[in-house]
């Protein structure tokens, strides 16, 4: 690994000395920085993005592993079914997940690495972009290790001749003989040229049983997913546009395998007791918007946008002693956001008010509830202020504010006594709490052509406790039992962070060190040593993460690049010392090894042809705490080794209604997983996909 930092460091010095190639480039728009349109020079941080080309070039699988090439993104699975990104050394219900700008977390998300955003079909978005460590001042809770927004499809109607109408669509198909995986997807659009267009798609995935590097087929790995969505656009006139929006998604059959006899042990983990454990997951979203630019009046920009999602999981377990139960949780979401925009004599506002409110319904084999509590609801309530501001003409501050108020309303789950983990009764609970959150950020241009700046500054965050924190009744990690721990209170973050960027014709550059703050997380106290050991939790998880991120892209000529980035994280955070109330400081949980990932690229002048050869590794990830090295099912005792993910892909546009691309996968055939996962990544495989347009 020593080698592998030095050469990534050589190739980076010689892109820093390298002479520009004239070329001619289209300034990147960012969105989720500053929830309105900025060029990515101008925003004061480093948003990753990954657009519709680059998925489709990369040949995802499901909406995580998308991000897997991502800087300062290490991807875990606990299953082939459901990944969870870590973003900045956080996971989970501490990453705020956006669709369109809309709230995707719900108050039923999980501890720790969870499903959800496997739920997210990659071939329905058009590109996506990842704000690190900010997020809480213009989004609210959540928002810890970054947001990530996915924005969707459209039909393109702008882009069309004005007045003609038209009609186009496409066909993808993907293949891959590790995954033993089908992929078909099918997508139209139809419209009238800058007065309206409907975009509507379909996706089904068979993903079969995958087959690791020593050539095990591993059982209960495969699952099945279908997902649709429609998208309807209209200019109303040259100022106000209309947006109406619905998602849908099913994944079938999604086995956490590494909990039952099924599962396969690799590094030495334990295999799990169940016989079966299973999950469904199904989601939807649907939306209203009515947006507004240009409006020549205090108000330069306006948009209001309802939406309502529903998200539905069901688990079905059956023990090794054949017992079986059933648990079934559902939430419905309505959201409302208004924002406006004006420019004023102390600068460009955005500004608005965002309102979010789940309902609940839960069941279990015991007829009382499921995972958590029943008959609830979790209101969200946010107001939201920032302060564009030019101080002459190379520097510019970004200062902000939001007051989040929040309420949950538990209305019945199974309470339990404190010191013994039995049930006492039935519980209810209501509390509510409130947050202001403020963030002054800044960008400098050091150069008159605007391609150097230094940006920086500090952002403070919050995570509220949902109703996961406060009521789950459910086992989590390896065999531990969570029980309902009300009475939290909101975890705290500040972060600090300076770095630097660049952009010239050629060469695409940044390097940033962040240091967050936290206090009182949420942290699990173990109540009884068990089996199964029974954990409640507390406020109390004081501590830091620290990291380092650098990345380049260097463009020789018009037909060769280079390109790589390296990320290094560091945590550590209070835990409660078996069942005491003692603590002690000790590495955050599943934290991030060293990631390196660096490649070439070559193709025609034309683009017509192209092949890319790229190699990802994952550094041993041995910083382990208590709770790693009991979650002996998904963490090796000596921690998760160090792999090497060698790939070459290339495609051809036959013609303008046909592309080809394939990819030749872990072209070193390791048996590996990702830290804290719970299977096996494919071994050595060919994925192919064919386009069809028309």
């Amino acid at each position: 690994m020593r080698q592998a930092i030095t050469s990534f460091l050589l190739l980076f010095t010689f892109t820093w000395a390298a002479e520009p190639k004239k070329a001619v480039a289209i300034p990147e728009v960012i969105i989720t920085a500053t929830r309105s349109e900025n060029s990515a020079s101008k925003v004061p941080a480093v948003v990753k993005t990954l657009d519709q080309k680059q998925m489709a070039e990369r040949l995802v699988r499901t909406f995580p592993e998308a991000l897997r090439e991502t800087p300062g993104v290490m991807i875990q699975k606990t299953s082939n079914g459901q990944g969870s990104p870590f973003i900045r050394g956080f996971t989970g219900f501490r990453n705020l997940m956006l669709i369109d700008g809309i709230r995707f977390n719900n108050s039923t998300f999980r501890e720790g690495p969870n499903q959800y955003w496997n739920t997210i079909d990659p071939q329905s978005l058009s590109r996506m972009e990842v704000l690190p460590s900010q997020g809480g001042t213009l989004y609210g809770s959540d928002a810890i290790g970054g947001t990530v927004n996915a924005f969707t499809k459209d039909s393109g109607y702008l882009s069309e001749a004005e007045g003609g109408f038209f009609a186009h669509g496409q066909a993808d198909y993907r293949h891959s003989t590790a995954e033993h995986s089908n992929v078909e997807r099918l997508e139209t659009s139809i419209g009238e040229g800058q007065k309206w267009g409907l975009h509507a798609g379909v996706t089904l995935s068979q993903f079969g049983d995958v087959t690791d590097g020593s050539g095990r087929r591993q059982p209960h790995t495969g699952y099945d997913n279908w997902a649709f969505d429609v998208r309807l656009d209209v200019a109303l006139d040259d100022r106000w546009t209309f947006t109406a929006v619905h998602q849908q998604a099913r994944q079938n059959d999604a086995w956490r395998t590494h909990a039952t006899t099924s599962g396969v042990s690799f590094a030495g983990t334990a295999v799990g007791t169940d016989r079966i454990r299973l999950f469904d997951q199904e989601r939807s979203l649907s939306y209203l918007r009515l947006a507004g630019n240009d409006l020549n009046s205090f108000i330069d920009a306006a948009s209001l946008t309802l939406s309502l999602q529903t998200a539905g999981e069901e688990q079905f377990r059956v023990t090794g002693s054949g017992a079986t139960t059933f648990q079934d949780v559902d939430v419905s979401t309505l959201g409302v956001d208004l924002q406006f925009e004006s420019l004023s004599p102390i600068g460009k506002l955005v500004y608005g008010i965002d309102y979010y409110h789940d309902w609940l319904e839960t069941d279990g084999a015991n007829n009382f509830a499921g995972s958590v509590a029943d008959d609830s609801s979790y209101d969200l309530l946010g107001i939201f202020l920032q302060d564009e501001i030019d101080l002459g003409d190379r520097v510019h501050l970004f200062i902000g504010g939001r007051f989040t108020h929040i309420r949950a309303d538990a209305g019945k789950f199974q309470a339990r006594h404190p010191t013994t983990g039995a049930v006492v009764g039935m519980g209810s609970y209501s509390n509510e709490y409130q947050n202001f959150s403020a963030s002054a950020r800044f960008i400098v241009d050091l150069d008159e052509e605007d391609h150097y700046q230094l940006y920086g500054g500090v952002s403070q965050a919050f995570r509220a406790p949902n109703m996961s924190d406060l009521t789950r009744d459910d086992f989590s990690q390896s065999g531990v039992f969570e029980i309902p721990s009300p009475g939290l209170s909101p975890e705290t973050y500040l972060t600090l962070e300076v770095g630097l960027k660049a952009q010239t014709e050629s060469l695409t550059t940044s390097l940033g060190y962040f240091y967050t703050r936290i206090e009182d997380m949420i942290i699990r106290r173990v109540i009884t040593a068990g089996p199964p050991i029974t954990v409640a939790k507390a406020n109390g998880g004081d501590g830091y993460m620290q990291g380092v991120e650098f990345a380049a892209r260097w463009q020789i000529d018009p037909q060769w690049s280079l390109f790589g980035h390296i990320a290094w994280v560091e945590g550590q955070a209070d835990q409660f010392i078996g069942n005491t109330t003692q603590k002690r400081r000790e590495p955050l949980g599943k934290i991030a090894p060293l990631v390196g990932l660096a490649g070439v690229r070559w193709q025609t002048m034309d683009s017509r042809f192209w092949t890319e050869f790229v190699c990802l590794t994952y550094g041993e990830a041995g910083r382990l705490n208590a709770a790693d090295m009991a979650d002996t099912q998904r963490v090796p005792q000596n921690g998760t080794p160090s792999f090497w993910l060698v790939s070459l892909r290339g495609g051809c546009k036959v013609n303008e209604h046909l592309i080809l691309t394939a990819s030749l996968d872990n072209l070193l055939n390791e048996t590996y997983r990702y830290h804290g996962s719970g299977s096996n990544e494919p071994g050595f495989g060919a994925t192919l996909s064919a386009t069809v347009v028309f």
